[in-house]
């Protein structure tokens, strides 16, 4: 799609959001299976969505806090080649907060602790920043051309 084309397709955003969102939690995921299951002895929504699982106070709540920071890093990348639009990665970005904020209260109560709202509001800033850097980075690329023109005697052979 070109970029100057502007349509409004919602079912589009929609797609992109949900897909956003499972990447970031299949990530998250991973990165506590690596970094907290080997310190647990069973894994649970926990980790994912109760405040009092971030803390700064024990080993497993700094594995943890770097699983989220992990997870942001990789949600920039899922930025470029989901939303590919450097204007946009704050928009999927702070959905994506939003939508887990939401899960959380709704898991464990209004998050009471301050190093959840600090790790959640670093891992937004991780994101969106780094997305739409990666963004422009690709927006910005140059377009390839080839060198050489073809000649008429490949143009008639390509033609026939």
């Amino acid at each position: 799609m070109f970029y100057g084309a502007v349509v409004w397709d919602p079912w589009l955003i929609v797609a992109q959001i949900v897909c956003l969102q499972c990447l970031y939690y299949l990530t998250l995921g991973l990165f506590l299976a690596i970094l907290v299951g080997t310190r647990v002895s069973r894994m649970s929504l926990v980790y994912f969505f109760d405040y009092a699982a971030v803390a700064a106070s024990t080993v497993t709540g700094w594995c943890v806090i770097a699983s989220f920071i992990l997870s942001s890093l990789a949600g920039a990348g899922f930025l470029v080649y989901l939303v590919e639009r450097a204007k946009k990665c704050l928009d999927f970005t702070a959905t994506l907060y939003i939508i887990h904020i939401f899960i959380c209260i709704m898991y464990g109560g209004w998050p009471s602790s301050m190093t959840w709202w600090v790790v959640n509001v670093t891992g937004l800033a991780i994101m969106a920043l780094l997305g739409e850097y990666l963004c422009i980075r690709r927006e910005l690329r140059e377009i390839p051309i080839a060198r050489y023109r073809p000649s008429k005697l490949s143009l008639i052979e390509y033609l026939s």
